[in-house]
């Protein structure tokens, strides 16, 4: 049975719910060439999303290029092309697992009919996020979907998962955070949650060590260990 402790997880989108690398690392891609600057390898790119589609444009530009007015445009532009993406060219699957286990939280009542809370809180633009997650996800209900919004300080920061929390009425120290980079581990320890990691996405283990995760589970049904006190 799982533990009366944690009555909400909040997981991170890209790179622990679904692999977005292809589709980002594309549409970046293609936003560079049509500025006139030398596209990334797709594995670099590992080590560079999370932070949202601006600092993902910083980091993607020649160090020389980095000036306001150029990462505004490739990010806007990346922006775009990544929202006018048409599925069927689409990349982004869910990793394996993850749609069976979000079926069987979302479908789980303990034994005084309370169900666990689900949520997804990622630093993708808020419209962005609500449309691929309701593409890739279209069974499942989530209690709260949370992307980056004007004036809302990107994680790490704990601002948005507060606010979430507050929105389903969970407490932090119920919530786990389940994410896949030292950015999502930092923002659950900012934020009093667990910090929960996952070795499927596009960090290594040791960045997820070094960030500070208490627990860092190879497959998405381990989840249930850390909800059965395990």
């Amino acid at each position: 049975m799982p533990n009366p402790k944690y009555r909400c997880i909040i997981f991170d989108c890209d790179g622990t719910l679904l692999d977005t690398l292809e589709d980002i690392a594309a549409t970046m891609n293609r936003a560079l060439l049509l500025h006139g600057f030398p596209q990334v390898p797709v594995e670099k790119y590992r080590d560079m999303v999370g932070w949202g589609i601006y600092r993902l444009a910083t980091l993607a530009l020649p160090e020389e290029a980095r000036t306001d007015i150029n990462i505004q445009t490739v990010g806007d532009c990346a922006a775009k092309l990544l929202a006018e993406l048409p599925e069927e060219k689409s990349k982004t699957v869910p990793y394996p697992g993850i749609s069976e286990l979000l079926m069987e939280l979302s479908n789980y009542k303990d034994s005084r009919s309370k169900k666990i809370a689900l949520a997804v809180l990622s630093n993708k633009t808020d419209s962005a996020l609500r449309r691929t997650i309701g593409k890739s996800f279209p069974g499942i209900t989530f209690d709260a979907v949370y992307g980056l919004r004007p004036g809302i300080p990107a994680k790490p920061d704990p601002s948005m998962v507060w606010e979430l929390l507050t929105e389903i009425d969970n407490l932090p120290q119920d919530t786990i955070f389940v994410g896949d980079s030292e950015i999502d581990i930092e923002t659950a320890r900012n934020a009093n949650c667990y910090p929960l990691g996952v070795s499927w996405g596009f960090r290594t283990r040791s960045v997820l060590e070094t960030a500070g995760a208490a627990r860092i589970i190879d497959k998405p049904e381990e989840l249930w260990e850390l909800l059965e006190g395990r």
